[in-house]
């Protein structure tokens, strides 16, 4: 699995990204769901979507994961303050370190390009899901700025499009999925319910 390029390291560690993320980005993301219970946030960079979201989200008891030793590290800082309610745990996407039916919500926010095999992450996702569990995230989407940015970087990310993001959440056993694509079309939002 691919680690994040210097860009993007740096850029999800800046105030402006944190604060976009708790204003915009989180209330987005997660639909106006209430997040409760287990959860478990793969991918999740530098913290700042997982800070947001222990803040937001008192009755949530998370489980941060990312696969870059720099972004584990960092994240470990951002969140260290929210302990015992956030905890951080290296972990490859697409091989979980959980056992089934451990997570209430499982949230996957702009992850998805960085794994070349993404549908396994997807399919991972949801095996550790409980029965009723809700998948929640979103990603980049292949249009030619994102496309042209990781040319640009000589990142090694697997970006998709809507209708790959749709055919492989669906084919995965869920009672429901949904993808949403963002007005510009350059993002989409997904969920799942196991």
């Amino acid at each position: 699995m691919p680690v994040m390029s210097r860009f993007e390291s740096a850029f999800c560690r800046t105030a402006a990204w944190g604060a976009f993320t708790r204003k915009t980005v989180l209330p987005w993301a997660v639909q106006g769901q209430q997040i409760t219970g287990d959860v478990l946030e793969i991918g999740a960079g530098s913290g700042s979507m997982a800070a947001a979201l222990v803040e937001s989200s008192p009755d949530a008891r998370l489980t941060a994961t990312d696969f870059d030793p720099v972004m584990v590290a960092a994240l470990s800082a951002r969140l260290e303050r929210y302990a015992p309610r956030a905890r951080v745990q290296q972990a490859d996407a697409i091989g979980l370190p959980f056992a089934d039916a451990s997570f209430d919500v499982v949230l996957s926010f702009i992850m998805l390009h960085h794994v070349v095999d993404w549908s396994d992450a997807l399919a991972e996702a949801v095996r550790v899901l409980r029965p009723g569990g809700r998948l929640l995230g979103y990603d980049l989407l292949a249009t030619p700025p994102w496309r042209a940015l990781h040319w640009i970087e000589r990142a090694p990310h697997c970006l998709l499009t809507a209708t790959q993001l749709r055919a492989a959440l669906c084919a995965l056993p869920v009672a429901s999925c949904a993808v949403h694509v963002a007005p510009g079309g350059h993002v989409a939002r997904f969920s799942a319910r196991a």
